[in-house]
């Protein structure tokens, strides 16, 4: 028996902003009919991640290719693998069975044939929450905004907190972690409807749109008169080079995203190396992989926060295969709020 599977893939490497016309939507045949020996797992895909790092990996050179598993580069013409929740349609290992719910690396497609040894968990049914949750908040963005900075950061309550991209996935659950702690929060975006977002909804003490400044280290400057204790960054370019002027003496950057610099190689950044020097500034990149061994931990924790209400999550969800690369592209364009997902099919339930 066979299934036809819709994907999508890239015609060519991809070295500048991605565009629709970078992507192709193919279809290809999917056997279910499986070798007794095999331990190959046939999934319907549900949900999938879009996320703003798949760009270095379409690249027909990145340095970034080279350091993990996760950020190997993409072959124009094949399966994008990404994060997402399915359920099973065909196994015959025995810790899968038909209908199980599952997260893992699927593909940018309707199905995806996960080998042995992939990332592939099942879910608990019963947790009550959106799946779609497994690939925010209770996902890699959830893992990277509270071990990026509570381990990274090692903010300390009263603390004088920056993040930008603070309406993205991970950006607007790091600012309520910092509130939680009882720092003061500023975050920057890109339009009004993204500051009100941060203050209104989400309790930022201040929010100001960086597209409608024209110095930045004047707009930090009146953001935090007492300076910067913590910046956790994901932009990179022109932001850093503001922040690390205004940081305080033992100040901490937490670099968990460059997104400026991904689509032009002419943003990058270069902050005051004597800044970094007397202030003893500390700034240290990190992957959400460096903390998997947190995860059922920080897990638990987030999911307490969430039924409690002291924590918020909002995601941004597309519908079906066709619109993955407008998504994808979208990222770059600041068009999201909030995690962004693209809902393959809609769900059914184990029989």
């Amino acid at each position: 028996m066979e299934i036809k599977n819709k994907y999508v893939t890239i015609k060519n490497s991809i070295n500048g902003a991605p565009k629709e016309s970078d992507f192709e939507i193919k279809v290809e045949n999917v056997s279910l009919i499986i070798e007794s020996e095999s331990k190959d797992v046939v999934v319907k895909n549900l949900f999938v991640s879009i996320d703003p790092y798949h760009i270095n990996r379409m690249k027909s050179q990145s340095s970034s290719q080279g350091t993990i598993s996760f950020a190997t580069a993409i072959t124009p013409g094949e399966c994008i693998d990404s994060y997402g929740v399915g359920r099973v349609l065909f196994s015959r290992r025995p810790d899968f069975r038909k209908g199980d719910l599952v997260a893992g690396l699927l593909t940018w497609g309707e199905y995806s044939i996960v080998k042995e040894g992939s990332l592939l968990n099942k879910l608990d049914p019963n947790m009550g929450f959106p799946l779609s949750y497994h690939l925010g908040i209770f996902g890699f963005s959830g893992l990277s905004a509270c071990a990026g900075f509570f381990e990274v950061c090692k903010p300390k309550p009263g603390e004088r907190v920056f993040v930008s991209a603070a309406s993205g996935s991970i950006g607007h659950l790091v600012g309520q972690y910092a509130k939680l702690l009882g720092c003061y929060v500023v975050g920057s975006v890109g339009s009004q409807e993204k500051v009100n977002f941060l203050k209104e909804r989400l309790g930022f003490d201040d929010a100001f749109n960086y597209k409608q400044e024209t110095d930045l280290k004047l707009a930090l400057k009146r953001c935090f008169p007492q300076g910067i204790d913590v910046y956790f960054d994901n932009v990179g370019g022109r932001m850093l080079e503001a922040a690390v002027a205004n940081m305080n003496i033992f100040g901490r950057v937490a670099v968990c995203g460059v997104i400026s610099e991904y689509t032009n190689a002419t943003t990058r950044a270069a902050p005051e190396m004597l800044d970094i020097v007397y202030k003893r500034i500390t700034i240290k990149g990190f992957l959400a992989a460096d903390f998997m061994n947190m995860y059922a931990e920080i897990l638990s924790k987030t999911v307490e926060y969430v039924k409690d209400g002291k924590l918020k999550t909002v995601e941004d969800i597309s519908q079906g295969v066709e619109s993955i690369p407008s998504a994808f592209i979208g990222l770059f364009n600041g068009e999201n709020i909030g995690k962004k997902i693209v809902k393959v099919a809609d769900e059914w339930k184990k029989k």
